[in-house]
């Protein structure tokens, strides 16, 4: 058994753990470039918080899923103010962001040295800005990983700055921070959640470590998703929700993922779709699709025993099979409304370039079993 694990220096989990902000960032330096979305107002407390530990924050907006542009003029940002530390408070999107100015902030060149498949790919060969990650979102466990994945809108694609250095230093998930949450941006979210736990768990990259924390993830991913769609006030859910999509992250950063962030990638940067909802629709059909490849070519594969065991976590009946967690991937799909492919303006012409772009695409690498062109086809079909 040989494996590495690797994550952010410190998580802080748990209901008003916001308030340990300041010193914390204060520990890095007295001048901070706080990373925020559309709204500045949700970052009042933060700053209020940030401002009474003595350190000096300066804001910057991303209001959509991070480009490259976007993080060029975040780096000229940190830059201009000096900042020792960015703090991200926001979805995947600003943490992304966040992560992607501090990586590129301490490393000279062009972004394009740095960026997978349209970049050179080049290692970054200094030490990120220390990042301190606090997600209002229970879904990407982007503050947990240690990548960040950048559209490129003339592309038509999105890719990522990776490196071990781009690990935040400070986790901060406050379950708090997501009771707002919308219905559907919650729906979306927690499915995104969802994938990055099935994922990494029938990955061919999993490890004992990552199995772990995916069983303890999807069962509380699997009970409380739902509820805090429904309920949004349910703070038992919300904390589930919170805790889950921690897991997934700190899975997905060691394990790998698989098809379905293989399509997502590309179909959002194709379509501008939101992830989250890119995840869900590809989600039930990606397990069915794999597992009849499995049975087909693999039948005695560690995957298949692996999708047995998702049965049981996610239906909670230990009589469950294989064919019982696809039905309930997909009832959790239309009991959440989540909205088919073509809903992005995704035509069936388009599937040959969406195929071509996924069969190379980062994440289709942990897959548990390769998949034809044909296979990878149906599973476009069906979310269509």
């Amino acid at each position: 058994m040989k494996f590495e694990f690797a994550t952010a220096q410190r998580i802080l989990f748990g209901e008003g753990t916001l308030s340990e902000i300041g010193p914390a960032t204060r520990s890095f330096g007295v001048r901070a470039l706080v990373v925020i979305g559309a709204n500045p107002q949700r970052a009042e407390r933060l700053l209020t918080l940030l401002q009474a530990a003595d350190v000096q924050p300066a804001l910057f907006s991303v209001s959509h899923e991070p480009t490259v542009a976007d993080a060029v003029a975040g780096v000229a940002a940190a830059h201009n103010t000096g900042a020792e530390v960015i703090v991200a408070l926001g979805g995947g999107s600003v943490i992304d962001a966040a992560k992607a100015i501090a990586a590129l902030a301490t490393n000279p060149g062009d972004v394009f040295d740095y960026l997978e498949v349209i970049g050179k790919a080049q290692p970054l060969t200094k030490p990120s800005l220390p990042v301190i990650a606090i997600p209002t979102t229970a879904g990407t466990g982007s503050e947990v990983t240690r990548n960040a994945v950048l559209a490129s809108p003339e592309h038509r694609v999105k890719v990522s700055v990776r490196s071990p250095s781009m690990l935040p230093r400070l986790a901060l998930v406050d379950p708090e921070l997501t009771y707002s949450l919308p219905a559907a941006v919650t729906a979306a979210t927690g499915m995104d959640a969802l994938t990055q736990l099935i994922e990494p768990f029938v990955s061919s990259r999993a490890n004992p470590l990552t199995d772990a924390i995916c069983r303890e993830g999807l069962r509380q991913a699997a009970r409380s998703l739902t509820r805090a769609v429904r309920h949004g006030q349910d703070t038992a859910a919300r904390r589930d929700m919170a805790f889950a999509s921690l897991c997934g992250g700190l899975a997905l950063a060691n394990a790998g993922l698989g098809a379905v962030h293989g399509f997502a990638g590309p179909f959002g940067g194709m379509y501008g779709a939101p992830h989250g909802a890119v995840c869900a629709a590809l989600l039930p059909e990606v397990v069915a699709v794999n597992v009849k490849a499995l049975r087909q070519r693999e039948p005695g594969s560690m995957a298949l025993m692996r999708y047995a065991e998702l049965a049981h976590l996610l239906t909670g009946s230990a009589e469950a099979t294989i064919d019982d967690a696809i039905i309930w991937l997909r009832a959790l799909v239309a009991g959440l409304e989540i909205p088919p492919l073509s809903h992005y303006g995704f035509h069936r012409a388009d599937t040959p370039a969406l195929v071509e772009k996924a069969r190379v695409a980062s994440s289709m690498k942990a897959n548990p079993i390769v998949l034809t062109d044909a296979e990878l086809t149906a599973i476009v079909n069906a979310a269509y």
